[in-house]
This record gives structure tokens, C-alpha cells and sequence, in this order.
């Protein structure tokens, strides 16, 4: 509990300080000061979880990643598998819910780090969105960090993995490079509790252009959930398990909004 606390204290002076260097790294020509900025947080945060919290991650599979663009597609377990990736894959952009675009400093500079924001609730909209942002990311040799599920998943939990991530690989003809992790052990979601130990982030075997819709998403999720699971299962010491399938939070409201 103290370890939380301190950690808690430490989240939110480090989020503040770097949001607001961010700003005004914002406010300079070019992407690079708002990048670098961004690095630097998210590295400071990795310490923090070390350091702190008691949480180590161990990144692992670095060599697998291709040269040049490709596409990052990652189980999302909590804010700290974000800091991994950024503190780790150099000239990202990443897809996220066009929520954080409400939070106003948050706005400039998510725009000006080129950042492809989405309606988390999906439809015809959110994909042409998607694609169209995407497309600028791609013409300017950015690497795409993409949750395919859309949303933060408990350790041992999935939800439908989403098509975005499939017409990103076929339109851009890029390598998907998938992502599994037992994080989730230790820093569950949002949770204020944190759990000291040993975490660790993968990547996997890229998924080389040229498959169809179906089994793109097959081999993908089948590669971040086994992985994951076999992670989760190290971790505490338990035999492996498949993950379990829940609805995601959009789906439980929409099967809520419907007649009876």
C-alpha cells in the first residue's frame, strides 16, 4: 500500500510536470522537442515503476523488430505496457480513444505529436477516421501503435480483437509486429494498487503483408493471447490457462440500449 501511494504521488507530479513541458515543447517548429519530451516521460515513469512501485519490466524481443515503418499492435493491460512502448520503439504514433481529446492541454499536443485519434465506439465513421489519419502517420514513416482490442483488458481477460488494425496492414502493406505481456499481474488496468515484481513485454515474430482479413486476425490474436497467457501463467506461478472472452465496454452498452 505505501509503495501505491508513493507511486500514486510520483504518477501524478511526474504526468503534470512533463504535460506541461510538453506544452511548451508543443509550441516549437517541428515534432522533435514534443517527442523527446514525451521519451523522457515515459522513461521516468519505467523508473518510477521500478524504482517506486516495485514493478520491473523486462522487454524482451527487441531484435524482431523490422527496420523501418510496421505497425505495433499490443495487449493493452495498464498505462505502463504505453510508457514501455514509447520508451522503447523510436518514431511513434499511436491510435487512441478521442476521449483524451476532451482534456484540454491534452489536445494541442496529441494534435502536434500527430497523434490518430478515434471514437472508441467504433462503426463506419471510426474507420474512415482511422484510415485517413493512419495514412498521414504512414506518408510521414512513423511506426502505428495500435490496441487491438480497443480498450484496457484485466490479465487473464480478452475482448474482440477489432478489424482497424487488419486494413492499416493491408492498405499500408506493413508488417504487424504483435505484442504480449503479463503486466496486468502487477498494475491491473487503472487500479491504485500496484503489486511488486517482475513484468515482463514481449514482441513477437512480425506478421509478414499479404493475408487476408480472417487469418490476420486469427494469427494475431492467437500469437499476443498464447503468448500472454504463458507470461501471466510464470508469473504466478500457475499452469497455463486460456484467456477468457468478455464483452468490451461499448458492446455491454449497446447490448443494454436494446429492447427487451
Amino acid at each position: 500500500m505505501l509503495r501505491s501511494i508513493a507511486f500514486e504521488i510520483a504518477y501524478w507530479v511526474l504526468s503534470v510536470f512533463y504535460a506541461l513541458a510538453c506544452a511548451l515543447a508543443a509550441l516549437a517548429p517541428g515534432r522533435g522537442p514534443l517527442a523527446f519530451a514525451l521519451r523522457l516521460y515515459t522513461r521516468r515513469m519505467l523508473w518510477a515503476m521500478h524504482w517506486i512501485a516495485g514493478i520491473k519490466v523486462d522487454v524482451k524481443g527487441e531484435e524482431r523488430l523490422p527496420e523501418g515503418a510496421y505497425i505495433v499492435a499490443a495487449k493493452h493491460h495498464s498505462w505502463g505496457d504505453g510508457f514501455v512502448m514509447f520508451a522503447h520503439v523510436r518514431n511513434l504514433v499511436f491510435v487512441a480513444g478521442d476521449h483524451l481529446e476532451r482534456i484540454p492541454l491534452l489536445r494541442g499536443i496529441l494534435r502536434k505529436f500527430g497523434a490518430i485519434m478515434v471514437d472508441n465506439c467504433g462503426g463506419p465513421e471510426a474507420r474512415r477516421a482511422l484510415a485517413e489519419r493512419a495514412a498521414a502517420a504512414h506518408a510521414d514513416g512513423r511506426r502505428i501503435l495500435i490496441y487491438p482490442e480497443g480498450n484496457l483488458a484485466k490479465a487473464g481477460e480478452r475482448f474482440r480483437y477489432r478489424s482497424g488494425v487488419y486494413y492499416m496492414y493491408r492498405d499500408f502493406g506493413l508488417p504487424v509486429v504483435p505484442v504480449a505481456t503479463n503486466l496486468g499481474v502487477f498494475w491491473r488496468q487503472q487500479e491504485f494498487l500496484k503489486h511488486p515484481g517482475r513484468a515482463t513485454v514481449e514482441f513477437l515474430d512480425p506478421i509478414e503483408p499479404g493475408l487476408g482479413r480472417g487469418e490476420f486476425l486469427a494469427r494475431l490474436e492467437g500469437a499476443i493471447e498464447t503468448r500472454s497467457q504463458e507470461l501471466i501463467a510464470q508469473a504466478i506461478g500457475e499452469p497455463v490457462r486460456p484467456s477468457v472472452l468478455v464483452l468490451a465496454p461499448d458492446e455491454i452498452a449497446r447490448a443494454a440500449a436494446q429492447p427487451a
